[in-house]
């Protein structure tokens, strides 16, 4: 039986948006495989220097996401509304904002690099070639800021085909540049980093570009700033939350041995690949959503949240099939230690059960945040760390469960989110129409 017309050219519209988004949220962990490959070659510390830095750096991409789904749920609200106009001067004030941050963060990186540096990494050689690495990448980060506004406000106006162009079209450039830089010039780790400045300042300065052509005023006004600045501050407690969870998994499947950490690790790396697969569908529903609230079309807004939700199930579903198939051969692509097999065997039914429930949340997230409904995300947020996840993973921690208890935290996480989130999208409080919320 086939879909009805509207609901196909939904799905289309959906996918047009979810697709080139999936690429660019691709392009920069693809990148650092490759920046990581041709370092590794240069030795043990210089390898260990770019993972030390590169941690550091994790930073600035973690404020750019931030920016980015803030600003398309305010842009896709103007744009839903008919002005466009208006929509790009979201990006142009979120443009503003990732400067000074950037030139900030710069600033202070040169001051802190070394202390920074030293309290992730012991070895005296490796602190020392990680602080000069992350002194010279820094200077990328203003371009990474804007490459993340430009993102966010074309994504709302529903532009995701330059956006596509630009950042993959940089990667690849850099990915050319660091082996030269770093073999053929001859400048080793610094190469490494000048390939980085390269590719996030070449991808800041082209949406930069394109939101000078589109005519608008480009001065920064202080109030719209300030009220990205508070969407901002809700995401970033979010993600606080997200990364005390992380973190304190991590710690605590360390306290079972180095066979379940490394098989904590390649379940864990799995499912972060799962998540940046299904932040595509969460993106297409910020868009969406927004576009249809600014609209004035709230039923438009809901027929785009079940649809998108409908999407997530069906792709986390598609994800625990394909793990449940490889849960024998997996594993082995990362190590051929038995005793981490047999751990990663203990953790393969939580990671694949979880997988269809992770993607209605995650695209139940992007309904929310393109809806502006930002502060309830947060609240539940870190009622599913602070209630669910990081209780049950200390308790396994006291009581010796292990793996089981760890990933039983993550579950309770999950399906705490994924209650509070279906509440939310079956009431009445999250679909406010308007340009503006």
């Amino acid at each position: 039986m086939s879909l009805p017309a509207a609901e196909r050219t939904l799905s289309r519209r959906i996918a047009a948006l979810a697709f080139p988004a999936l690429v660019v949220l691709a392009a920069e962990p693809l990148y650092v495989l490759v920046d990581t490959a041709v370092v590794g070659h240069l030795g043990r510390v210089p390898l260990a220097a770019v993972a030390v830095g590169g941690t550091v750096m994790s930073l600035a991409v973690w404020f750019g996401t931030l920016m980015a789904y803030g600003t398309t749920g305010r842009a896709a609200r103007r744009f839903g509304a008919g002005d466009r106009a208006a929509a790009v001067e979201e990006g142009v004030q979120a443009s503003w904002l990732a400067l000074m941050t950037g030139v900030l963060l710069v600033l202070l990186a040169q001051v802190f690099a070394g202390p920074l540096t030293r309290a992730l990494a012991s070895d005296p050689g490796a602190t020392a070639a990680a602080a000069r690495w992350l002194r010279i990448a820094v200077f990328g980060v203003p371009g990474l800021l804007l490459a993340a506004a430009g993102n966010g406000w074309m994504r709302g106006v529903q532009d995701t085909r330059r956006p596509l162009y630009f950042v993959l079209g940089a990667n690849v450039l850099s990915a050319i540049l660091c082996p030269l830089l770093v073999y053929v010039a001859g400048w080793g780790l610094a190469g490494s980093a000048i390939a980085n400045v390269t590719a996030q300042s070449i991808t800041g300065g082209l949406f930069l570009w394109a939101i000078i052509r589109e005519r608008v005023v480009l001065r920064p006004v202080p109030a719209v700033i300030g009220n990205q600045l508070v969407l901002g501050r809700d995401l970033l407690i979010r993600g606080a939350a997200f990364q005390a969870c992380w973190l304190s998994a991590t710690g605590v499947a360390a306290r079972f041995g180095v066979a379940a950490l490394g098989a904590h690790q390649i379940a864990l790396q799995l499912w972060f690949f799962a998540a940046l697969a299904l932040d595509a569908v969460a993106i297409a529903a910020q868009s969406l959503v927004g576009a249809a609230l600014g609209a004035g079309d709230e039923p438009a807004a809901r027929g785009v949240a079940r649809r998108v939700t409908l999407v997530g199930g069906i792709a986390g579903g598609a994800f625990a099939v394909l793990a449940a198939a490889g849960a024998g051969v997996i594993p082995s692509l990362f190590t051929g230690d038995r005793a981490v097999h047999e751990q990663a065997a203990v953790v393969w039914p939580w990671f694949v059960g979880m997988l269809p429930f992770a993607g209605v949340v995650y695209a139940l997230d992007g309904v929310m945040i393109g809806a502006g409904d930002v502060g309830y995300l947060r609240t539940m947020t870190l009622v599913g760390a602070l209630g669910g996840f990081l209780p049950l993973i200390w308790i396994s921690y006291v009581r010796n469960w292990g793996l089981p208890g760890i990933w039983a935290g993550l579950a309770m996480f999950t399906l705490v989110r994924l209650v509070a989130l279906v509440l939310r999208w079956r009431g009445p409080r999250w679909a406010v129409v308007g340009a503006t919320r």
